[in-house]
């Protein structure tokens, strides 16, 4: 019932808190059984044990696609500021001529 709990709060996307306690027990003892799996590497372990089966049957594909796709944004797209540099005109600068 908790582990369905935590799978529940990833697919639903939802706090913790919103976890439905007539599901899943107390959002809290979700929460806790959680950490705790997460910190003594159960969840590794669980992960490794169905690779290696999916893996075993042919389930998984192993191609890796890389995507070398650069968004680029605009210069005043950044909330850092340049000292002292001149940007190209008053309007940038939303200075009176």
């Amino acid at each position: 019932m908790v582990v369905d709990g935590i799978i529940y709060r990833y697919r639903a996307g939802v706090p913790w808190r919103d976890v439905p306690r007539e599901q899943f027990g107390p959002w809290k003892t979700v929460w806790k059984r959680y950490r705790r799996y997460t910190k003594d590497g159960t969840w590794d372990k669980v992960l490794q044990a169905l690779l290696a089966d999916a893996d075993g049957r042919g389930l998984i594909d192993w191609t890796v696609s890389v995507d070398a796709t650069i968004a680029r944004a605009h210069q005043h797209a950044t909330n850092t500021t340049r000292p002292e540099q001149d940007t190209g005109g008053h309007v940038e600068s939303h200075a009176r001529p």
